[in-house]
């Protein structure tokens, strides 16, 4: 099947896209899911005993049931919806983090972890007199377990890390970084930033066994502001709300407030049910194809790529070998600034991303200060790899290496 006559944007620009994992284009079915929202159901969930705004709760309410399925949480209410990856992050950060990391506890991060899962830890750390310690990397661009056995300790209370490495692509171990923490300290809370990985491989959190898990909907075929913050029940209850308002009090008198129960208490404010609908059609969207579908596209995509990159001699990519990856490609022409590289491949229609990818940290890492970034997905074909490579040779016309 053709899946690229699924998604309206192709049809209307002549365009490269090889840039999913920035942000994913909509399938027709999930756009046309926010016209029938508005036109039948709009009204403000919880709000409410009128019809409209009982509908809206129930479409809420069934949305958070088929995240809870398509993640295998055991309960609902483990489903926190937030605006995106970096909120759900700061949600466990300044509720958990600030409420249970105390002076001289130790948070372990991956160097290849995205900002948004770095920068909230050090304000933590900071505020609480707390230490952050990196896990490197391995020669194929996975995390170091032995790194990670080296500086677990007894004073480790979270560790946070990326199911798959935003930059290059590579699958992390997260199933053995579980298990090694668990067999140190059960008590060690287990982040798991699902952000770049949910449109690629299916995620069990009772089987990973993870205490938290976040993903954004806008990289998962979904409009953008729509997140997930995925936390055992058992921890959410314990954790103090992150922000106040209405819907998530129980009661209010002048002085003092109770909070509501799960999952309201962290969902103050008008929440988002266009964002809670769309995703629901887009994770039906994706079972409907399945993910070994998904990933035999991807696969097949990436694989042609990189044999095709590594005939152009003026052309460095990064962890390419021998390691399991999703659609993502890093790569950089010798010599050139990424941007001037996306600037000129942009004038062949081929969108890829730029820059430091919010990855300083492993930037520095790798001794580079930027890089380009194709990612692929169901509706790229061979033709995209093709107009990539043809602008490839374009910036090496152009800056006469």
């Amino acid at each position: 099947m053709d899946y690229r006559k699924e998604f309206p944007i192709f049809k209307n620009r002549n365009n490269h896209y090889l840039d999913t994992a920035a942000t994913s284009q909509k399938p027709k079915r999930v756009l046309d899911k926010i016209m029938e929202y508005y036109e039948k159901y709009n009204g403000n969930p919880g709000r409410g005993s009128h019809t409209l705004s009982m509908e809206a709760s129930n479409l809420m309410a069934n949305a958070r049931k088929t995240v809870q399925k398509f993640i295998n949480a055991k309960y609902p209410e483990e489903v926190i919806f937030t605006k995106s990856t970096t909120e759900s992050i700061n949600l466990i950060a300044y509720s958990y983090g600030m409420e249970f990391i105390n002076e001289n506890d130790e948070i372990i991060l991956g160097i290849s972890n995205h900002h948004a899962n770095i920068v909230p830890w050090q304000f933590v750390a900071k505020k609480k007199n707390a230490k952050i310690k990196f896990v490197y990397l391995t020669e194929n661009g996975q995390f170091d377990i032995e790194d990670f056995k080296n500086k677990l300790s007894d004073k480790t209370k979270l560790v946070a890390i990326s199911a798959v490495v935003n930059v290059t692509g590579v699958i992390q171990p997260i199933k053995e970084i579980i298990e090694i923490a668990r067999n140190k300290n059960k008590n060690i809370r287990i982040l798991v930033d699902a952000a770049q990985s949910m449109l690629h491989f299916k995620h069990d959190v009772q089987k990973l066994d993870a205490d938290f898990l976040v993903f954004s909907g806008h990289k998962l075929f979904t409009p953008m502001g729509i997140g997930v913050m995925y936390g055992k029940k058992d921890i959410l209850d314990k954790m103090p709300p992150f922000l106040y308002g209405g819907d998530m009090i129980e009661f209010v008198t002048e002085q003092e407030s109770t909070f509501a129960p799960l999952p309201n208490k962290f969902e103050g404010g008008t929440q988002n049910v266009e964002g809670a609908v769309t995703l629901e059609e887009a994770i039906n969207f994706i079972e409907e194809i399945s993910y070994e579908k998904i990933n035999e596209i991807e696969n097949s995509l990436t694989e042609i790529a990189l044999e095709k990159l590594k005939k152009l001699d003026f052309v460095e990519t990064y962890f390419t070998k021998d390691v399991q990856r999703a659609g993502i490609i890093a790569f950089n022409v010798k010599n050139v600034h990424s941007h001037d590289v996306a600037f000129i491949l942009d004038s062949y229609n081929v969108a890829v991303r730029s820059g430091h990818h919010c990855a300083q940290p492993l930037m520095k890492y790798l001794g580079v200060p930027s890089c380009c970034r194709a990612s692929f997905s169901i509706y790229n074909n061979e033709e995209d790899i093709d107009k990539l490579i043809e602008g490839l040779l374009k910036v090496k016309e152009v800056f006469e290496l």
